[in-house]
């Protein structure tokens, strides 16, 4: 197996059209059946082995001829970053990528825990196509095309290359923001193992063991690579730093123009527990739950003193103060979820005398994490979506009160309870506590052939098979239908007592007492515990064709160009074990579908102009590919790429590229029920008043429960629980993306070893498939030019309990209108050899973000909202990553750097503090009573910028004739910086700055055989 590597091939690349940070790269792959081609020349070979593979293309050229940007991470970055996810180091590394779904951010998803993705340009994991040797690869996630990172070994990868820009004429579908190629292990021969090790300095431990193997067979024919690893990430919880045990509830009060805090002590005067802060100590803070394991009965308030009955342990008492008493749920929640994957993978390359090679590749990963939650805690407004079998429709079931002649009720609490029965909230600790496990198996697999015909024209053709599953099961739920018949009881003659429905008793129903903590008996407790899982199989079949090869010459050179075609079939299913529902539990009802794509694709090369004056190279690349998909909704899909490379002299370059990007909806976009999910957001009605004022308040006040809080409270306060489930929709259609980039790259003579990229993006996405966020559905039902009710879409899209609480805001999935992103990228890498004491190399990433702004319509029209410098968009005006390395033969050290620019927490908290300053100007100018003077600015809203530093080292030595150790370690995070306090934040932290994860050490060996 002869394999060559161009050395320093991605230098020229940079000069030639690769930009960012492809100027850390040091090896470029060449054509790889280049040892069995027919019989060439010195001249012809001398051709082919600069021809080099590059992501964005298939077709092999010269390293002058790239109009797209590329971004690339080797090896040894990769090595430098210390131990963690790839995902992660990706995004440390690259200000382009953003993070996607990771162990840090993903607390409380119930599917997607164990995931490891990347997001390009903030444009969604959707519209990030992420491949393997350039090839697509099976779905980890019925949610989208999410390929999880972490299934691949992390010893089998060689390089990671990123277009960030649109790139579906080349690959299809998906590509709209941009494409992530892992490229696996080439080449090495021997064996390697390693073994690394990290922590904070409390909680947080990493570990992986990985060993690879390498070797030549059947004389040099066959070449043949394998590699296996193990990672264990123990997480990170809630007593692990003292920050998430920080309570906190924050609001701005525009009466007294302040910040506040909820706290134990309660206003009479103005109805509230929530005090300034300038008035307050942060050990006042408080953000208690009612949901305790003894349980609090005809609650009359969540805010004030002596609201009702409650059980401190056994002990029954009436003086109720949620403030006070109530329990903190976020000693529950994880910072990061723990997770461990195994995984492993094997290749292998023949080349047969005939001069073709075939090629295999098998990798295999097993992907486990599991989420403690808290127990269940439910009220009488704990409901439930109950599929009817017959004629599949759902309806809301209930547990509801407990009714006032049920046995175990106190005599205490029956005396002043209501005929309607009495109101409970209780958390379940006799049915223990929630844990939500998923488990990820994924298979993937592809072989084919590729050869030489027509003198130099390369063919490929393979195919590839994929498979999925997942396993979710969540632990410890709670039967809504069981639960409200355990809570029909009565007592018998002898004093037994059982539940009041024969059919619920025939079915095994024990009563349950939920008056006390232990209370609810071994017994009953199994009756209504629930353990739902959810099994999805997702698997892809491929088959890829092309050839590539020069069509003719001009005379600025030959014409390169690649044909070929592609078929994928899609499938996916989704199944349950409560298919009707009727669970405690994000409901994912049973569905599957298919999908099949036939896909046409060609492109080509044309050297314009060549070794002129002024004009060292001139060239242009076009490509087009077609697609057809299954499905009627969605048309015959074509994307474009036209790019253009000129070179005035050597060192210098300009280029630029257009094309359009396409996404067909996914399986699940299209035909999915609700799906159960929980989303935060502020109820527009929250704070209305008999009196108030504000956008829909005359709505609100329609709704009968918040007109009986009013009527109780003077007030009504939202605490919705936060319940979104997303909906598929059978009419969506594709969404198209138009992407245009151009850049300059310079690496001037005078100064030996510089090099600079900068390059402008601008992506404008169309029909873009997206959910109105909550606050806007909600806003459409009570403050838009529709009527407020039933015949208004958005109203039906809203439902409250009898509380007037919101209990859900179904997301559909739309074609909205437009998405706009646009900014530009700054890479620089210099290196400077100090003679005798080794050499240093600076790299410099830069990322500015311009514009970010998604444009829908309303009902009241377009309206434009934009994300820059947001933390709920995740989208920083600039992001930079920098690194200082010193090399001294085999020692290397290096220091790098991760800034990012402030932002707001909240938009729309911002938005209303300034509506509230201006009418409390206009008070002031009236000479009003309410005017008060000096206002506060909103508290914890604009959050800072961060930095944050990482010193890592390694060094090689020879211990024996063919052995060789590498030890290395470092600090990740040398400082500390656990990034600033976030209001709602899980623990008070945000994954983007950390997760709370702070100084990081670790220790590695690597032993080399």
């Amino acid at each position: 197996m002869k394999k060559t590597i161009l050395t320093l091939a991605i230098q020229a690349a940079v000069l030639g059209g690769v930009s960012m940070t492809a100027v850390a790269a040091d090896e470029v792959e060449v054509s790889q059946v280049k040892g069995n081609q027919p019989q060439q020349s010195a001249e012809t070979e001398q051709q082919t082995i600069e021809k080099i593979s590059v992501t964005g293309s298939r077709i092999k050229r010269d390293s002058f001829s790239v109009a797209t940007p590329l971004a690339t991470l080797d090896k040894g970055a990769i090595e430098d970053a210390g131990i963690g996810s790839l995902a992660a180091i990706l995004v440390d590394e690259l200000p382009q990528v953003a993070e996607g779904v990771s162990n840090a951010n993903s607390q409380s998803s119930v599917q997607n825990t164990g995931l490891s993705t990347i997001d390009l340009r903030n444009l969604g994991t959707n519209r990030t196509l992420t491949l393997i040797d350039g090839r697509r690869v099976v779905s980890n996630s019925y949610s989208g095309n999410y390929v999880s990172l972490s299934t691949i070994p992390s010893t089998f990868v060689d390089k990671v290359e990123i277009i960030t820009g649109g790139a579906s004429a080349t690959y299809g579908s998906d590509a709209v923001a941009g494409v992530v190629n892992i490229i696996t292990q080439q080449d090495q021969q021997g064996a390697k193992f390693n073994v690394r090790g990290g922590t904070t300095e409390k909680g947080g431990e990493e570990m992986s063991v990985d060993g690879d193997f390498g070797t030549l067979y059947a004389d040099g024919k066959g070449y043949l690579f394998m590699a296996a690893s193990y990672t264990k990430e123990f997480g990170l919880d809630y007593w692990d730093r003292n920050r998430a045990q920080q309570q906190e509830s924050w609001s701005y009060d525009d009466k007294r123009m302040c910040n506040t805090m909820l706290t134990d002590t309660y206003d009479t005067a103005l109805k509230t527990n929530a005090q300034c802060m300038r008035d307050i100590t942060q050990a006042d803070w408080r953000d208690l739950n009612d949901s305790i394991p003894g349980g609090v009965f005809n609650e009359a308030s969540s805010l004030r003193p002596n609201a009702g009955f409650w059980y401190d342990g056994q002990t029954l008492r009436d003086d109720w103060h949620e403030e006070k008493y109530g329990i903190h749920f976020a000693q529950y929640d994880w910072l990061k979820v723990p997770e461990d994957t195994v995984a492993a993978a094997v290749k292998t390359e023949y080349d047969f005398d005939s001069g073709v090679q075939a090629y295999f590749q098998l990798q295999y990963s097993r992907n486990h994490s599991e989420n403690p939650k808290s127990p269940e805690s439910s009220d009488e407004n704990e409901f439930a979506l109950v599929r009817n079998p017959a004629t599949g429709e759902f309806v809301e079931e209930y547990v509801g009160r407990i009714p006032k002649n049920n046995p175990f009720v106190p005599q205490e609490i029956f005396d002043g309870a209501s005929s309607r029965g009495i109101t409970w909230d209780r958390n379940f600790a006799e049915v223990g506590a929630i844990v939500n496990e998923n488990t990820r198996t994924t298979y993937r697999s592809w072989a084919g052939l590729r050869g030489f015909v027509w003198d130099n024209w390369e063919w490929d053709l393979s195919v590839g098979y994929g498979k999925f599953k997942q396993e979710q099961n969540r632990q410890n739920e709670i039967d809504v239908l069981k639960l409200r018949d355990a809570l029909q009881a009565e007592k018998l003659a002898d004093g037994t007592i059982q539940c009041i429905d024969a059919d619920a008793r025939a079915e095994g129903c024990v009563p349950v007492n939920l008056f006390g903590e232990g209370s609810i008996s071994a017994d009953a407790a199994d009756y209504i515990r629930a353990n739902p899982t959810i099994t999805t199989d997702i698997s892809m079949t491929n088959v890829l064709g092309y050839v590539t090869g020069d069509l003719f010459e001009l005379p600025a050179g030959p014409v390169a160009s690649a044909f070929g075609f592609e078929y994928r079939r899609d499938t996916q299913s989704v199944d349950t074990n409560v298919p009707n529902g009727g669970v405690t539990f994000n409901y994912v009802p049973t569905f599957e579908g298919d999908v099949d794509v036939y896909e046409a694709f060609g492109e080509v090369s044309l050297p314009l102009l060549r070794d002129m004056t002024g004009v060292r190279n001139l060239s242009m690349d076009l490509s087009l590919r077609v697609a057809d998909y299954s499905w009627s909704t969605t048309d015959l899909m074509k994307s474009y790429k036209a790019g253009i490379v000129y070179e005035p002299a050597e060192g210098y370059m300009i280029r630029a590229n257009w094309a359009t990007a396409q996404r067909a909806p996914t399986i699940t976009e299209l035909l999915s029920p609700p799906r159960g999910d929980y989303d935060g957001f502020d109820d527009i009605c929250d704070g209305v008043t008999a009196t108030s004022t504000g956008p829909g308040h005359d709505n609100c006040r329609l709704e009968p429960g918040i007109a009986a809080a009013i009527a109780a409270d003077g007030v009504f306060n939202d605490e919705n629980n936060g319940y979104s489930p997303n909906v598929g929709n059978p009419e969506l259609q594709e969404e198209s993306a138009e992407t245009f980039t151009v850049g300059v790259s310079m690496a001037p003579s005078f100064i030996d070893g510089l090099r600079v990229a900068i390059d402008y993006y601008d992506i404008s996405i169309e029909d873009a498939m997206t959910s109105l966020g909550n606050e806007d559905i909600i806003g459409f039902c009570y403050a838009s030019s529709l009527p407020y009710g039933g015949d208004n879409p958005f109203c039906n899209d809203v439902k409250r309990d009898g509380e007037g609480q919101i209990i859900e805001v179904q997301q559909r999935v739309i074609n909205a209108d437009e998405t706009n992103t646009s900014g530009y990228d700054l890479a620089l890498d210099y290196r400077y050899d100090l003679d005798g004491l080794g050499s240093l190399k600076l790299k410099l990433d830069w990322s500015h973000v311009l514009d970010y702004s998604i444009t829908a319509t309303g009902p009241d029209g377009q309206f434009t909202d934009s994300y820059v410098g947001l933390l709920s968009s995740g989208i920083f005006e600039d992001k930079a990553s920098a690194s200082l390395s010193w090399h001294l033969e085999d020692l290397r050290i290096r220091w790098s750097v991760k800034y990012k620019s402030s932002v707001r927490r909240s938009q729309s908290a911002h938005e209303d503090w300034e509506k509230d300053i201006a009418a409390n100007a206009e008070n002031c100018a009236s000479g009003s009573a309410s005017c008060v003077e000096n206002p506060e600015p909103l508290w914890g809203n604009e959050l800072p910028s961060v930095t944050t530093h990482n010193l890592s080292a390694s060094y090689s030595f020879d211990v024996g004739q063919d052995t060789q150790v590498r030890l290395s370690g470092g600090i990740n995070n040398l400082f500390d910086e656990k990034g600033p306090f976030v209001i709602g934040g899980s623990g008070n932290y945000n994954s983007l700055y950390g997760g709370g994860v702070g100084r990081y050490y670790y220790l590695g060996a690597e032993l080399k055989f």
